[in-house]
């Protein structure tokens, strides 16, 4: 976890800490920046890695960490420590970077993506398959497609199969918001309500597709020209004919 102290040690400094670990790995003098008279507005941004802590109004930040091993925020909370009594408002602005790219069509029922990084997974994302943790059906961009694969939590990244590799992605889309099934198919026999996933660089619509491999359940993509679902996999790209194709009810 990051901890983000704002007004902390008598209103004169602002610090972040990592883990509950000190010395913390950021800290400025921010003396009065708290005041017991008035709302005073912040924001908070998480961008790849970067931790930023600026004023409402102003767009530089007044601290800020970059994290070498940075891992995925899936939730937040605040509070008012060390015996101070305060109040909060928390607000949501109007547009946010994680808005939901919503899918539509005779296929695609109640879905839709929605944008994340670094591990993070929305409350509502669809599990699909499992290798040592739950897996989550993710897609993401990579030489001008877009790729269906599966988001593991624990390395921070999409992992979606190109070109004969795996590739990872920290900046990918999670399904969210339905619950599909799933269903055995052979050869390039696509059911008429699996749901798009994505296209090739040529523009062919790919689908979401889950193989049995080495004790896994592993996401990946169906091209139905090619008549198998390829799966990342230990860094190579795996073709398989025998797979499973996810379904709108």
């Amino acid at each position: 976890m990051y901890e983000v102290f704002i007004g902390g040690w008598n209103n004169s400094k602002s610090v972040v800490r990592k883990n509950r670990a000190k010395p913390e790995v950021a800290e400025t003098e921010t003396p009065g920046i708290l005041s017991a008279d008035e709302y005073r507005g912040f924001w908070i941004r998480w961008d790849n890695g970067v931790l930023t802590v600026g004023k409402e109004g102003e767009s530089n930040p007044f601290l800020s960490y970059a994290d070498p091993e940075p891992f995925g925020i899936g939730y937040f909370g605040v509070c008012t420590g060390w015996g101070a009594t305060g109040e909060w408002l928390i607000e949501d602005p109007s547009t946010t970077p994680s808005a939901p790219t919503e899918v539509h069509g005779p296929n695609a029922g109640n879905v839709c993506w929605c944008d994340a990084s670094g591990g993070m997974v929305p409350p509502d994302a669809v599990e699909g398959g499992h290798d040592e943790e739950p897996l989550f059906v993710g897609r993401a961009h990579h030489e001008g497609a877009l790729i269906p694969g599966k988001v593991k939590p624990g390395h921070s990244v999409c992992y979606v199969a190109w070109g004969g590799a795996e590739h990872g992605k920290s900046d990918y889309q999670v399904l969210c918001g339905c619950k599909p099934t799933w269903v055995p198919v052979s050869g390039g026999n696509i059911p008429s309500n699996a749901i798009p996933g994505g296209e090739t660089e040529d523009g062919e619509s790919l689908f979401v597709g889950r193989v049995h491999h080495e004790g896994t359940v592993t996401i990946g993509k169906v091209q139905p020209s090619h008549n198998v679902c390829y799966i990342p996999f230990a860094g190579s790209e795996i073709a398989s004919s025998e797979y499973e194709v996810m379904v709108g009810q």
